[in-house]
């Protein structure tokens, strides 16, 4: 069966005090429309078309989603008018379903989009004789909640507890606001028969607009079997209009990896101060500390500890390594058994091999450091190829451009370079040889020798400092 699915994403959010439409702010990285797209594409969508309205050249833009059909709803007369201006772009094949959904509603799981599209086919297979049971069920995602305020409400016969209504609040009876089942506005509908409907709903309610809610007593009317399937947790329909309601679901899109990683065995030091803007997968005996920032995408291999205040993003570390607090790493992958910082930047292009130590206040970009090998403290590194059992003293920085080109350094196997060092690229410096400290390297160092680059040392008898003149 074909499944269309119509994500509304026209609203232009004026709560979110933003010039940014509201289906671009971000949760965990992703613009919130991201987040129903990739659901979308999880439960095998045929076709997706995207209702927008306010800023859609810059939706579109952000997204570049190929796979997407885009159309515009102006003006914008409420959520049956939407899906209405989707209906020439859908796939008319029988029997085809339709998924509506909502792009400020980003943490609906496809499992319960699952389970909501075999409702909708079971529901028509169990009234054989019910018109469009070829088709499928009009099928309607609810929840009950506490507090129901704000939300339509399902209307069901006392006797059967079949639906025969939704109820806008703002339209609904006092005994009606009672009701806490409501409508979420997730639904699945035969394509054919959203094609009759749509064009038939009419706009006399308290809002004036064609409300898509209008659908479900057309399905009654024609005798097409209701039904309803409900998430698995209640925060999966909440949507965002307000930057307090963004940062409450960041909260627990973010509890929820927590928990997802704690289960998988990864120990974090406090499961409420860890953010993953991409994909983290860890392996065993993983210690994560508080305040890690994770983008992109980040393995941590065996017995990896990340210490408190890092940023990594786009990396690998590989087992047994350790990464201090306060680390940036970026695009980089760091070797078994290394010990990186604290205070340290990986660039990108920073490939280290096994047990080397980067320390405090060290930069690398764009270079290769082989195993065992050390810069502790207070080093530039760029543009490097480093060999093993290399020791990079304290001051050292690779002088790899010149204000219009990049040169790189050569360093080969068991260097020794001294402090307060200055390597001007092109250069390479020899297997074994060693650079005394201060040396300002211009021409290649030979294996296995001293190297020092140094003025002659003098002490001036009688010299004086100046004094400071007084003013008249």
């Amino acid at each position: 069966m074909v499944i269309n699915v119509v994500i509304l994403a026209a609203g232009q959010g004026k709560r979110m005090n933003s010039a940014l439409p509201k289906v671009l702010h971000p949760l965990a990285g992703k613009p919130l429309l991201g987040h129903v797209l990739d659901t979308a594409r999880a439960i095998g969508a045929g076709h997706i078309c995207v209702v927008y309205g306010h800023g859609g050249e810059q939706v579109q833009a952000r997204l570049n989603a190929p796979d997407v059909t885009w159309v515009n709803q102006s003006p914008q007369l409420g959520t049956g008018h939407a899906v209405l201006q989707a209906m020439p772009q859908l796939v008319p094949t029988m029997p085809s379903l339709t998924l509506v959904l909502y792009g400020d509603v980003p943490l609906i799981q496809a499992s319960t989009l699952q389970r909501l599209l075999d409702v909708a086919v079971q529901g028509a297979q169990s009234e054989p004789g019910a018109k469009g049971s070829t088709q499928g069920a009009l099928a309607l995602l609810t929840a009950n909640l506490d507090n129901p305020q704000g939300y339509g409400r399902i209307v069901r016969e006392a006797d059967t507890g079949k639906v025969t209504c939704i109820v806008e609040e703002k339209d609904a009876s006092d005994a009606q606001r009672q009701i806490h089942e409501i409508n979420t506005g997730i639904l699945v509908a035969p394509t054919e028969a959203l094609s009759r409907w749509l064009p038939t709903l009419g706009n006399r309610n308290a809002q004036g607009e064609y409300y898509l809610t209008d659908i479900v007593a057309m399905a009654v009317a024609e005798g097409l079997p209701v039904v309803t399937a409900q998430p698995e947790v209640a925060w999966e329909t909440e949507g965002v209009n307000s930057k307090v309601q963004l940062a409450a679901l960041e909260r627990i899109y973010q509890r929820k990896i927590a928990d997802t990683l704690l289960n998988a065995g990864v120990s974090l030091a406090d499961p409420a101060r860890i953010d993953v803007r991409g994909q983290l997968t860890c392996g065993r005996d993983v210690f994560i500390d508080a305040n890690n920032l994770f983008e992109g995408q980040v393995t941590l291999a065996d017995n990896v500890r990340i210490g408190a205040n890092c940023v990594l993003k786009n990396c690998h570390i590989f087992e047994g390594a350790v990464i201090a607090p306060f680390c940036h790493i970026e695009d980089a992958d760091v070797g078994p058994d290394c010990r990186i910082g604290p205070y340290a930047r990986l660039r990108p292009g920073t490939e280290l091999g096994r047990d080397v130590h980067i320390g405090n206040f060290v930069e690398v970009k764009n270079s290769t450091i082989a195993d065992h090998s050390k810069a502790n403290h207070l080093a530039y590194i760029g543009d490097a190829t480093i060999g093993q059992r290399v020791n990079v003293g304290a001051g050292t920085i690779t002088c790899n451009y010149d204000g219009a080109n990049k040169f790189r350094t050569v360093i080969e196997d068991d260097v020794f370079i001294g402090s307060d060092t200055q390597l001007v690229a092109p250069v390479t410096v020899g297997c074994g040889a060693t650079l005394g400290a201060g040396t300002t390297l211009t021409k290649d160092a030979p294996p296995d020798q001293l190297t020092i680059s140094r003025t002659k040392q003098l002490s001036i008898a009688g010299w004086k400092r100046p004094v400071k003149q007084k003013k008249d």
